[in-house]
């Protein structure tokens, strides 16, 4: 019987899924999505002592929602029937509707800016396959921060034939899986070397989608063995620690190195974090299923995870009205003004668009989609992210 960290102890296997059984993962959607915007604050509007610093590679945030992507969908897919065309059509009323929203405010503000922006990108956007062009004009057109969508559409697509994997239907074959693909992400990151041009090595590593599969693939294999009764070998605030020890680590190595090389913090930053963010994300589930208290799981956490998806795309739409209007604020106390408003205004947009286009457009969209006969009330607890 194998004991390693994918490993099932016998045992009866964990309670079906269920939006009330793992609300820790909902809280925890919210501050990964702080951490993107937090970044893109740093980056854009200046930075704040501290703060910039350990969120400077915040663009983590989409790795982990990669990875609870794959462990909620595995965790709530697994054992039921239910027919592709259903669940790649739940999955597009989830996230399409909110993507075409956030694509006309940036073209509006765009154009309200008198700023260039691509038809052609802006078209690949909303046909969720901007991700697999290098080219900066299809990558970021029409909303920039909707490029992880598109790996999102590529996962989706493959999920059912993942699931399907004898390989992850064992102990010993989510422990391989885990292994390899940890391996095969160093890889990647050292694989940087080989690409002269920082654009295209960048989209190789950072937006390729068979590149982010890999994260993907790792929360399927957690999600699968949660489900089956695996315990990390961690609790939730040793997890939690290990994340924040994780980017306090970025901050020498980014004084050390320059992010235009390969082996900068930047590329590393997002593609060896992902076990870490599979520990997280295990840990939290288990003490939910454990029912301990942990922090995550209260109203106010929950509404506020509902909004991340929302955050996530009009955040950078909001910095960027906001520069333009008032230009970039002074360092120091006009900065973290700049940064306070700009977190109240986003996290309102957010709020508005999930009650009034997000949600109520998805049920709609589910209404007329096709009809599972199969199986009810099978889909994910609101994965969608996105960072």
């Amino acid at each position: 019987m194998p004991t390693g960290p994918m490993a099932a102890p016998a045992g009866p296997p964990a309670a079906p899924a269920g939006r009330v059984l793992l609300p820790s993962l909902t809280g925890l959607r919210f501050w990964a999505a702080l951490v993107v915007v937090l970044y893109h604050l740093s980056r854009q509007a200046g930075t704040l002592p501290w703060i910039s610093e350990i969120t400077w590679y915040g663009r983590t945030g989409v790795t982990f929602f990669f990875v609870l992507s794959g462990s909620v969908l595995a965790w709530t897919y697994d054992g039921k029937q239910v027919p592709a065309k259903v669940f790649l059509w739940r999955r597009f009323a989830r996230i399409w509707p909110l993507l075409a929203a956030s694509v006309v405010a940036s073209v509006v503000v765009w154009t309200a800016l008198g700023k260039e922006w691509s038809l052609g990108g802006t078209l690949a956007t909303l046909g969720l396959v901007n991700a697999w062009f290098p080219e900066g004009d299809f990558l970021k057109g029409g909303n920039p921060a909707a490029w992880s969508l598109s790996d999102e559409a590529w996962f989706y697509l493959i999920f059912p034939v993942l699931l399907a994997l004898p390989l992850l239907r064992t102990p010993r074959g989510r422990w391989t899986t885990a292994v390899v693909v940890c391996v095969l992400s160093a890889g990647v990151w050292c694989a940087g070397s080989l690409f002269a041009d920082p654009a295209v090595r960048s989209w190789a590593l950072d937006y390729f989608p068979p590149t982010r599969t890999l994260q993907f693939v790792l929360g399927v294999a957690a999600g699968l063995a949660v489900k089956r009764g695996w315990r990390p070998p961690v609790g939730l605030p040793v997890a939690a620690g290990l994340v924040v020890a994780w980017h306090l680590a970025l901050v020498p190595w980014s004084d050390a190195v320059p992010d235009r090389l390969w082996y900068g913090p930047y590329h590393a930053s997002q593609l060896l974090s992902a076990p870490l963010f599979a520990l997280l994300v295990a840990a939290a589930a288990h003490a939910d299923l454990d029912g301990r208290r942990t922090g995550l799981g209260g109203p106010w956490m929950i509404r506020l995870g509902h909004w991340s998806f929302a955050w996530y795309l009009f955040h950078e739409i909001v910095i960027r009205s906001l520069l333009g209007a008032f230009g970039k604020p002074e360092p120091g106390l006009d900065t973290a003004l700049f940064w306070l408003v700009t977190l109240l205004i986003s996290l309102t947009v957010a709020a508005i668009a999930y009650y009034y286009v997000e949600h109520p457009l998805e049920r709609m969209l589910r209404r007329v989609g096709p009809a599972d006969t199969g199986s009810r009330g099978a889909d994910a607890p609101q994965p969608a992210h996105r960072g």
